[in-house]
């Protein structure tokens, strides 16, 4: 009689946990892509409101200007910064200019995202926008992310968070806008290995949704810009007391998805 073979997952040694060291708001450097409007400029507000230095990532920053310099003229410090996620090269000069300028990187909002695929059904094949949901979603994310990461290991401290979308949740699953849905699916799933792999460093990552909002991609009758901001700086704020990573959040209360 033959033996079946049991094949085993490797068992990862535990980490020691890092104590990072909390830097002064007014020290703290962030990076925000898709700032030149809705949430993620009330994001950039919000977070410059506070003293920190804020990046605003948009794809054209000479028609983003204006939105940085509104950050500016309510009292924040705030830089237009050519930034399309799904261009490694713009990732890279991104990164480059903040070590350049700020030496520092602390937290990380990955907001940019779209492709909001409202007739489709998952029964049609329709390979355009899955794959153009997948590489702002997702790719765009994790590139962002990945190139970041050091610049937050230098210090021993990250925020990373990546908005997300309630309607990734398997209980408000529905059949349409398939490939937004499971782009957004996969960006939790991306939340949870990349915490797990930060877990002890001092780097923290959630995934956060902002609800319904009135925005260019969400439409009008959601709610205001301001009180979605709200959650996503929450967590780019959290505490290490507070040590949730690898969590979904909406409004500050975890959710299950």
């Amino acid at each position: 009689m033959s033996t079946a073979k049991v094949h085993r997952l490797p068992v990862q040694a535990k980490r020691s946990r890092t104590v990072a060291l909390e830097p002064p708001l007014t020290q703290r450097v962030a990076l925000v892509s898709g700032a030149n409007r809705g949430i993620g400029l009330e994001v950039s507000r919000q977070l410059a409101s506070l003293g920190i230095t804020v990046f605003m990532g948009m794809r054209e920053p000479g028609k983003g200007e204006k939105a940085a310099r509104s950050v500016r003229q309510a009292g924040g410090d705030a830089h237009a910064l050519r930034l399309d996620v799904t261009k490694q090269d713009d990732i890279d000069r991104a990164i480059a200019h903040i070590a350049e300028h700020s030496g520092r990187l602390d937290i990380l909002v990955n907001n940019a995202g779209g492709y909001f695929d409202a007739e489709g059904r998952p029964s049609v094949l329709d390979l355009d926008a899955i794959r153009a949901a997948m590489e702002v979603n997702l790719i765009g994310a994790w590139s962002l992310s990945s190139a970041a990461l050091p610049l937050m290991k230098r210090h021993g401290y990250g925020r990373v968070v990546n908005v997300s979308s309630e309607c990734a949740v398997r209980a408000m699953c529905g059949e349409n806008s398939p490939a937004y849905r499971v782009s957004k699916a996969a960006l939790n799933a991306y939340t949870q290995v990349l915490a797990r792999e930060l877990n002890g460093s001092g780097i923290l990552v959630n995934a956060v949704c902002p609800g319904w909002t009135a925005t260019a991609l969400g439409g009008s009758g959601g709610r205001p810009a301001a009180e979605s901001a709200e959650g996503i700086v929450w967590a780019a704020l959290l505490a290490e007391r507070e040590a949730s990573t690898g969590g979904f959040f909406r409004d500050r209360m975890k959710i299950a998805w």
